[in-house]
């Protein structure tokens, strides 16, 4: 918002350069006819034009007026240049009604000056008058437009980042919360079978046991307690209406009913196993199925592949995991969204590693090195 009562740097050195014109012309234009009324009524109106986007119909009724009262003088030239700026200023500072009505003031008190200085009103005088004020009205005009389209483009395409942002916040927190239930499950699996156990083998001890069977019996209601916050827990992560899952979370085990799946498209999928399976903890078993799954979806959505591979390396201490395609690759097509970043977690989440390049064949390949043992 401009200060009506300090003007911009830019207008007041323009308004003090304009008073000093006027000021140069009294003191040597020769067809100055009165130098004093010249210097004075002149220098008031220029400096004026320091407030011009303030005031612009004001200042600008104060410049024709000043042009007015030295028609005739002799010397006018600098009152008429603030004329101009005054045109521009209008048009460029004003919109709507404002606007014309700032132009119709401008010319009609133009042609009255017109009228006034040479006793007729000459056609030939009066275009000029019109062209002249009308041009800098109108590049003012269009320049004001210009900077709103380009602030309401600016202002749609911040939205639009707004939006953008938004929505990958809440797709990484969706991926997030799906990592968190899916773990819920394999944890509250793994505890209900904890406190069952517990239980079978306090039954099967006999009375000479006693301090072992209480023991047993303080590990069951550990368990059970913990059944009881991970329930309250999953109440917090679940979303309105969904219920438990009852069938058990996938694991590699299922990794041949997915890639049938996938054939089924008609895409050509491979699956490789190496080296001696094993046995992984439920929630790894889970991660590595989703790294696979993530993989190859993705390959589907984006890359135009008509090939797909999976590598399963077993080596002691470490699982690997391989999706190749032949496809468009990581320069054609996405491959930093909001999927790959959630897989990329559940790898960091065992302490593995999780990386998206391009493989042998030009394609994309997504390669995952996961440490077994150590982990839940």
């Amino acid at each position: 918002m401009i200060d009506a009562r300090r003007p911009s740097l830019v207008d007041a050195l323009l308004a003090g350069f304009l008073a000093l014109v006027v000021l140069a012309e009294a003191v040597t234009e020769s067809a100055v006819q009165r130098p004093a009324l010249h210097a004075v009524v002149g220098t008031t109106v220029m400096l004026a034009i320091a407030w011009r986007r303030a005031f612009p119909l004001s200042v600008s009724v104060l410049v024709v007026a000043g042009n007015m009262v030295l028609g005739g003088n002799g010397g006018e030239l600098s009152v008429v240049f603030g004329l101009l700026v005054m045109a521009f200023t209008v048009g460029a500072e004003t919109e709507g009604r404002r606007s014309w009505a700032g132009l119709l003031v401008l010319l009609s008190f133009f042609i009255v000056a017109l009228v006034v200085e040479n006793q007729a009103l000459i056609p030939g005088d009066l275009g000029a008058g019109v062209v002249l004020i009308a041009l800098p009205w109108l590049a003012g005009r269009t320049l004001r437009e210009r900077a709103a389209s380009l602030a309401t483009a600016m202002s749609r395409a911040d939205r639009f980042e707004e939006e953008k942002l938004h929505e990958a916040e809440v797709a990484v927190t969706k991926e997030r919360t799906r990592l968190a239930r899916e773990l819920h499950d394999v944890v509250s699996h793994s505890i209900s079978v904890i406190a069952i156990q517990t239980q079978a083998v306090r039954r099967r001890l006999g009375p000479d046991h006693a301090r072992e069977a209480a023991d047993l019996a303080a590990v069951e209601g550990a368990a059970r307690d913990a059944m009881a916050e991970m329930r309250r827990l999953f109440g917090v992560l679940r979303e309105e209406g969904e219920e438990a899952a009852l069938a058990p979370q996938p694991g590699l085990a299922e990794l041949d009913r997915l890639l049938s799946r996938v054939r089924d498209t008609g895409i050509q999928v491979a699956l490789d196993r190496h080296g001696d399976a094993i046995e992984l903890s439920p929630g790894l078993d889970l991660a590595a199925y989703r790294i696979v799954q993530e993989a190859v979806t993705n390959a589907l959505r984006h890359s135009g592949a008509r090939h797909l591979r999976v590598r399963l390396g077993y080596a002691p201490g470490e699982l690997q995991v391989t999706v190749e395609d032949d496809g468009r690759g990581v320069n054609g097509r996405p491959h930093d969204g909001h999927g790959l970043r959630g897989i990329r977690e559940r790898a960091e989440l065992y302490g593995g590693t999780l990386d998206v390049g391009t493989g042998d064949g030009g394609g994309t390949r997504v390669h995952a090195r996961l440490p077994v043992g150590g982990h839940p």
